[in-house]
């Protein structure tokens, strides 16, 4: 059934592709500092999207966000959506495509995403952002390195002004290659693909599991490294290549090594992929987007219990 949608989402995906126009990218990184997105608010192509999450205090846009800012908080807005029955799961091209546009992002704009940068599991939020425009075939975006955490402490001026984009039309130019579906993890090892499960060392190892997880335990084959190892909580910034080839080494994966990340519903999985693939540069690197949650929810897919 996955792959029936997959192959639907890239049909209407290639309506699209003929009239896409990619945007001349800003900045080629993949994250940016407060500096320079400072230095480049003006410029009329940028759009800075804040995604941080409502909180019991409010909306922390409402208390003060980057100058321009427009506001799609990452658990409200419909960045993900439930897709045959999984929980956070990418939407259908065209109604993702539809909200991206709403923001007043088109194919050429730079696109900068800020999260609130407080950990890594915060930080996914905006690792799976920048997935989802990556999936959409835009290479113009990158994210605030440290989120609204460090330009805050950068000594930025913030706004609490209101921006209401003027909506424009998105065209996606759907990647197949970054999405991995069960067929795909299946039938990983037998093709030589790398699993790497980006949960915690408890989960992986069946000690603990999810909510939203019906068995405990990892996909057989599957090498674990924790999303958290790939952010840095004390400074609030996101680790070094070198530091990721370490944990690669460690993990006893190669560097250029086709590779599948997951976790529990693709969360924490893109803060690995988002590690491996743009920070080391390995572009062999997919996601499998329902992860856990539907791996596990098939009595007949195996799962192991890694020692």
């Amino acid at each position: 059934m996955r792959s029936l949608v997959l192959s639907a989402v890239a049909a209407v995906a290639f309506t699209f592709a003929g009239g896409v126009a990619q945007a001349e990218r800003l900045t080629e990184k993949p994250l940016v500092d407060a500096n320079w997105v400072e230095e480049n608010l003006d410029n009329p192509s940028l759009v800075v999207v804040d995604i941080r999450s409502l909180t019991k205090d409010g909306s922390p846009y409402e208390a003060g966000h980057i100058p321009g800012a427009v506001y799609a908080p990452y658990g409200k807005f419909g960045w993900r959506a439930k897709v045959d029955n999984v929980v956070g799961m990418l939407p259908p091209v065209d109604v993702i495509s539809k909200r991206i546009g709403s923001l007043g992002i088109d194919n050429d704009k730079q696109v900068v995403v800020v999260p609130a940068g407080q950990n890594s599991s915060d930080f996914g939020s905006a690792t799976r952002v920048y997935w989802t425009f990556k999936v959409l075939g835009h290479d113009a975006v990158t994210i605030l390195d440290g989120g609204q955490r460090a330009w805050n402490a950068a000594g930025k001026s913030v706004s609490q002004d209101a921006v209401a984009p003027t909506t424009v039309a998105f065209n996606a130019n759907f990647r197949p290659e970054l999405v991995a579906s069960a067929e795909d993890v299946a039938k990983a090892r037998e093709n030589g693909v790398e699993l790497i499960d980006a949960r915690p060392e408890s989960q992986f190892t069946g000690k603990a599991k999810s909510g939203v997880v019906a068995r405990p335990g990892a996909i057989p084959g599957a090498k674990n490294i924790s999303q958290s190892e790939f952010y840095n909580d004390q400074d609030g910034a996101f680790v070094a290549s070198d530091v990721i080839e370490t944990l690669v080494a460690d993990a006893g994966v190669s560097t250029d090594a086709k590779e599948i990340t997951y976790c529990n519903t693709g969360h924490w999985a893109s803060v690995a992929w988002f590690g491996l693939s743009e920070v080391m540069g390995n572009k062999n690197t997919a996601m499998y987007d329902g992860s856990m949650t539907e791996w596990a929810a098939d009595p007949n897919r195996e799962m192991v219990i890694p020692e």
